[in-house]
């Protein structure tokens, strides 16, 4: 019993010191948290399932739509990893059919409307070296226009949500003074 005491611990040991190489060596965010935070959405309605899986960059008092999000430019819809989209049934999103599977998810912001795109492409990462999105426009399988709600009260942190209030879901996303709503609809 203490031989093999004696060989976990040294196997521990090993283990720790290589996940402090690593972190300190190739990759520093092993151990520090993100500064754009991975998180998972999920509307779960009778036997439809959505989830969208992103980033959340904060605001950090800096101009967002407009600035740091440019206008009339694809942006990867959060922060490091491509937005994915995922759907168990098939949806009607601005009466285009949208099959049951997994998106990413592309945004065009401007003052008064987005321009959202479903992709049928799955990106490892949301930009390229040169910080261009990676998005392409072949792969979009539904691309629609909504218009801007400018809301009062200054959201933080960039927030996906599902709202279901009157039955009638919509996807939803704000950052900063902006809110935006895309109505999804299944087929009965």
């Amino acid at each position: 019993m203490n031989k093999l005491f004696k060989w976990f611990f040294g196997f521990l040991l090993i283990v720790a010191i290589g996940l402090f190489c690593y972190s300190y060596f190739i990759d520093d965010s092993l151990l520090v948290p993100r500064k754009s935070p991975i998180d998972t959405v999920t509307l779960v309605e009778n036997d439809l399932q959505l989830d969208v899986v992103y980033n959340r960059p904060s605001k950090r008092g800096r101009e967002i739509f407009g600035g740091l999000v440019p206008y009339k430019e694809v942006w990867r819809t959060g922060a490091n990893e491509a937005t994915t989209f995922k759907t168990n049934k098939p949806l009607k999103i601005n009466n285009d059919s949208l099959p049951a599977g997994k998106y990413t998810l592309w945004t065009i912001p401007n003052d008064s409307t987005w321009q959202i795109m479903f992709n049928t492409k799955q990106y490892a990462w949301g930009v390229d070296k040169e910080m261009k999105p990676m998005r392409e426009p072949e792969f979009d399988i539904i691309s629609l226009a909504v218009p801007v709600q400018h809301i009062n009260k200054t959201v933080e942190q960039f927030t996906i949500g599902f709202d279901n209030t009157l039955d009638v879901i919509a996807l939803t996303m704000a950052w900063d003074k902006t809110k935006i709503e895309v109505p999804i609809e299944t087929f009965d």
